[in-house]
């Protein structure tokens, strides 16, 4: 049986993908996430063969959660599942050690083929992604564009998550257990690496580069 931890903020979608998952007979659903932050709890405490992520969750996204999660050096290997057919971004996910990518309209038997893939440590990805992807992997390094994401802390990618959520300094300063004045000197350095002057742009700049995942 394969121990498996699901995280998606969307309770009714969560449901729908235990239920069908439990059906299949070799999936064990061991824990429920609705945020980043529970998923890495979860994982922590259950440590699972697989954790299906969501890209697009409050607190901390499926990026976030995954990287810490791969920083415990645990035996679970993660799926990103998302709306997102962005090849780019599942390029970086695989850099970073994620091991599958399935877009949301995918059936339930690719979700289980996923799922016992990479719990055998194999990559899985949308079969409408996987020659786009697998090119850009093979791609000489000098090829390969240098990422945004890779010149920004993760801890500056959490507050500029949280700023595109609506959260204020004072609210990603609790959220995040740090003082307003450092969550201001990483909103600072957002801006300067992304070059933009307003709040807006600073949005519209961090969905462009892919690193806000907003409510799907």
């Amino acid at each position: 049986m394969i121990r498996v931890i699901i995280a998606e903020d969307h309770h009714l979608v969560r449901q729908g993908i235990c239920a069908l998952l439990e059906q299949s007979g070799t999936v064990q659903v061991v824990a429920e996430a609705a945020t980043g932050e529970e998923a890495v709890q979860l994982t922590e405490t259950h440590k699972p063969d697989v954790v299906v992520m969501d890209l697009s969750m409050p607190r901390l996204d499926g990026v976030q959660a995954s990287e810490r999660i791969l920083e415990m050096d645990l035996p679970t290997q993660i799926i990103i599942l998302s709306m997102h057919a962005d090849t780019t971004m599942v390029q970086q996910l695989l850099r970073r050690g994620v091991k599958g990518y399935l877009l949301k309209d995918a059936v339930t038997e690719e979700l289980l083929l996923a799922i016992q893939s990479v719990s055998q440590g194999k990559l899985f990805l949308s079969p409408t992604l996987s020659d786009s992807v697998m090119s850009l992997l093979l791609a000489p390094p000098d090829a390969q564009a240098e990422s945004m994401a890779d010149l920004l802390t993760p801890r500056e990618r959490e507050v500029l998550q949280l700023v595109a959520e609506g959260h204020t300094n004072g609210g990603i300063a609790e959220i995040l257990g740090i003082s307003v004045k450092t969550v201001e000197k990483h909103r600072a350095n957002v801006m300067s690496k992304l070059e933009v002057k307003d709040l807006a742009s600073l949005v519209r700049e961090g969905i462009k580069q892919g690193l806000i995942f907003l409510d799907e």
